[in-house]
């Protein structure tokens, strides 16, 4: 079905369209916003969200009728993620980086893609506040402002700059799996950042100016294009397991050169069987005190 498309107009169609949209996003960022949440406090979202989604795939729709869509603030109207099927399908991140943008930090991007046959295809991110646009076709490299982009080929953990997500720890049901995570890797690499933003994250670590992305708890507008982006500057994306990265599951696991994945997946083992024996040894001292409680209110009646 890829070869049926027209690969090259939808590339030019989306990136004019994707130019266009990020006006509004340069000309906002400094400004005031009308803030909601979705799934928590962290989870923010505006009314520029909303606007830059609405002009991305009422464009696209017009011009690409048969197409289907995944887009993030689209899918958070009837909180059900469609399945991705062979039909080309754009997968798009109005505004990541949301919370960067409400602060007027100016790490904030669109991210969009396009796979057709469960395969991506077509991955651009562009940050129009700092005017960089990223880019990549299946097969054809990767790009920052038109110069090819090549991921790091450091194969040392300890020579690596790694990036990683730690604001989730607010979710007090991962707190302590983000922390054990965290504790981890600050012990190991050479050093520790942390952007805000998962798709210009990913194409950091395409362009070589980190070693190692890790976070769980994406979905697939965060990711998709961002992966393209490092497959085609040479790097790799992998579950966090260790196997097979699922777009439409993101477990992330990134780094510029593939032979760090070992030792990156054996350090996630370990961060996680001790963050799992410290919860033991708290249910367990938590119950030894409410035992001896209970026993103090037996002798004292």
């Amino acid at each position: 079905m890829a070869n049926q498309l027209d690969l090259d107009h939808c590339f030019d169609f989306v990136m004019k369209l994707t130019i266009e949209s990020a006006k509004i996003i340069r000309n906002a960022i400094q400004g005031g916003k009308c803030i909601e949440t979705k799934a928590g406090e962290w989870d923010l979202v505006t009314q520029y969200d909303k606007s830059v989604e609405e002009i991305l795939i009422s464009g696209l729709i017009k011009e690409f009728p048969t197409h289907k869509f995944i887009g993030e603030e689209t899918v958070s109207k009837t909180n059900c993620l469609p399945n991705l099927t062979d039909d080309p399908t754009w997968i798009i991140d109005p505004i990541d980086g949301t919370t960067n943008f409400v602060h007027s930090f100016p790490h904030t991007c669109i991210s969009i893609a396009l796979a057709v046959n469960r395969q991506l295809e077509i991955g651009i991110v562009y940050n129009p506040v700092i005017e960089q646009m990223f880019t990549a076709r299946r097969g054809c490299g990767a790009y920052l402002n038109g110069n090819p982009i090549k991921s790091s080929d450091i194969s040392d953990l300890k020579q690596s700059l790694v990036c990683i997500e730690a604001s989730y720890a607010r979710i007090e049901e991962i707190r302590d799996e983000v922390m054990g995570r965290i504790e981890a890797f600050v012990s190991i690499a050479h050093g520790i950042r942390t952007l805000g933003s998962a798709a210009l994250t990913l194409c950091y670590i395409a362009m070589g100016a980190a070693d190692v992305y890790h976070t769980d708890n994406l979905s697939p507008w965060d990711v998709a294009a961002g992966t393209l982006i490092i497959r085609e500057a040479g790097g790799t994306v992998i579950d966090t397991s260790g196997d097979k990265f699922n777009i439409m599951n993101p477990k992330v696991l990134a780094m510029g050169n593939k032979k760090l994945a070992p030792e990156l997946v054996k350090l996630i083992r370990s961060a996680d069987m001790k963050t799992q024996r410290k919860r033991i040894n708290k249910n367990q001292s938590a119950i030894s005190t409410n035992n001896n409680i209970i026993k103090h209110l037996a002798t004292a009646d």
